[in-house]
């Protein structure tokens, strides 16, 4: 009903008192008719609190890591006072990046379904809530692998000059041989010298690579290449790896990203100038972090070419509730858990593989025990009935159907930390599972403006209301024009302005104009501030 049906029956309802006082003046009529000349703006109903603005999420759990992981998560949440959701995480994604192709699992009894331990992760949180240095923490064994692994190629490079210096000088004894043969008219002979003189030219050197931050994808196809095991992704800042995707002549980026997350999948450029590059194994981990606002706007626009999955990728996904509290910590880091992260990055990085001996681009695997198969059976059956019953926005749902892989994956990885070896027992597969529980719940407060983007506008536009920014009186473009995020649409701020109707914090009524009919919002008073302005 508008204020001005209201105000009509109001009127027609004085009317009818008036006429019955002048014929029973009675004090139930005068009393009637008092109410029925009272401003309308005292009949409004008391507003309803919105709901709150984040889903609530799990509390990062350390039993979820092994106990040589534990000090060290722990000893980087308390120094740098941050959440430990964020070096956790992060070691996660070191771990998978240290992996790579070198193991895989086998999540069935039977079936040669496989799964590689790639992951990719994000941390999120608001500017200064220390996301960056606990990131630089955990890649520093990795950080250091990459540092020795340049020294390396410096040394191999000054042997390939002397080489190549070795190599120019027998190129030309050779020709001068080759053409002396061939005017003999031995030119099988000819031929062979040729051909041995090809073989012995020195192969350049390619330099170890663990990490890359800034990349086109047509040389990360070349670096992928010369690194079979894979490579990890880090940015400082997601927001500009996601921006770039958008970009024009950036269309072909984001199917090339898409291949790289399963780790097996292969990838083919054809282009001008650089001609054909075939990638066998494209493995590429990636991890970063983000800011609220820009993830909600791209979780906002979770339609056409933004839902192909990407965002889904980000398995191990955290927003977690920034502390109240903090302390001055001022203590030398935790020495020995710093050692033995380091020594366990260099073990994985050296990893046995049998199969390599005769196939470079080969990957182990490994399979359940049988109680932590039969585990699995149980929880992956569970898994596959939620997703089909419809239940599930389907940005959940689709992040959801991602675990059939996160949760070997992670398995996988706590199994490795312990031994090289021998089936995944039931342990890992337990912490495996209590991570997916734990994920689930910050997945859902990272896809919440996706599921319920009309009460997150309405959040905004009531934020502005008690803030005096749209007065008592407003019409929609007097929100959208202000461009302000999540309300910069004409769609955006009439979704807000009818929840808010809903919750009894707005009245619509239509107002004559010069040139047509418009809708205006009156302002709950009791919304506005107490200390009247408007």
């Amino acid at each position: 009903m508008t204020l001005l049906d209201e105000a009509g029956k109001q009127a027609e309802r004085r009317r009818e008192l008036t006429a019955q006082l002048d014929a029973s003046p009675s004090m139930v009529v005068q009393q009637g008719l008092a109410e029925a000349h009272a401003p309308i703006t005292q009949q409004w109903p008391e507003p309803t609190p919105l709901p709150e603005g984040l889903p609530p999420v799990a509390a990062f759990d350390y039993e979820m890591l092994p106990p040589d992981l534990q000090a060290h998560v722990a000893d980087i949440a308390d120094r740098m006072q941050c959440p430990p959701d964020f070096p956790a995480v992060a070691l996660l994604s070191v771990l998978s990046a240290a992996v790579g192709r070198r193991c895989r699992i086998l999540p069935k009894r039977l079936d040669d379904w496989a799964v590689i331990p790639n992951l990719w992760g994000m941390v999120v949180g608001r500017p200064g809530v220390m996301k960056s240095p606990p990131l630089q923490e955990v890649m520093r064994p990795i950080q250091t692998l990459q540092a020795r692994a340049v020294q390396e190629h410096d040394l191999a490079m000054a042997d390939h000059e002397a080489e190549n210096l070795v190599a120019q000088e027998s190129e030309r004894v050779a020709k001068d041989a080759i053409r002396k043969l061939l005017k003999d008219g031995k030119d099988a002979l000819a031929a062979e010298r040729a051909e041995q003189a090809v073989r012995s030219n020195p192969q350049e050197p390619t330099c170890r690579r663990y990490i890359v931050n800034d990349a086109t994808v047509e040389k990360l196809g070349e670096l992928l290449n010369q690194n079979p095991f894979g490579l990890l992704h880090f940015r400082d800042e997601l927001t500009g790896f996601f921006r770039t995707l958008d970009r024009q002549g950036h269309e072909a980026d984001r199917a090339f990203y898409l291949e790289c997350w399963n780790g097996d999948g292969s990838h083919t450029y054809d282009r001008i100038g650089r001609g054909t590059l075939h990638i066998q194994g494209a493995c590429l981990s990636i991890l970063g972090g983000i800011q609220p606002g820009p993830l909600t706007e791209l979780v906002r626009g979770l339609r056409g070419s933004g839902d192909d999955g990407l965002l889904q990728r980000f398995q191990l996904a955290v927003w977690p509730d920034a502390s109240s509290t903090w302390r001055n910590v001022d203590r030398p880091p935790d020495r020995n858990a710093r050692e033995r992260l380091q020594s366990l990055i260099e073990r994985l990085d050296r990893m046995a593989i049998p199969e390599a001996a005769s196939d470079p681009s080969a990957v182990a695997a490994l399979r359940f025990s049988p109680e932590a198969q039969a585990l699995f059976d149980g929880w992956r059956e569970a898994l596959e009935v939620r997703l089909r019953d419809d239940s599930e926005h389907p940005a959940i749902e689709a992040h959801l159907a991602k675990y059939r892989s996160l949760v070997p994956s992670i398995a996988l990885l706590i199994h490795l930390v312990e031994r090289s070896d021998g089936p995944v027992e039931l342990i890992s597969l337990e912490r495996a599972i209590a991570w997916a529980e734990y994920l689930e719940t910050h997945a859902r407060r990272i896809y919440a403006p996706a599921i319920t983007p009309d009460v997150d506008a309405a959040r905004l536009l009531a934020t502005k209301i008690t803030r005096s920014a749209v007065g008592s009186r407003f019409a929609l473009r007097d929100v959208y024009r202000n461009g302000w995020s999540g309300l910069s649409t004409i769609e955006a701020a009439g979704a807000a302005a009818r929840v808010l109707q809903d919750y009894d914090w707005l009245r619509s009524e239509q107002e004559e104009t010069s040139g047509r009919t418009r809708v205006v919002y009156i302002v709950n008073p009791a919304c506005l501030p107490s200390d009247g302005r408007a």
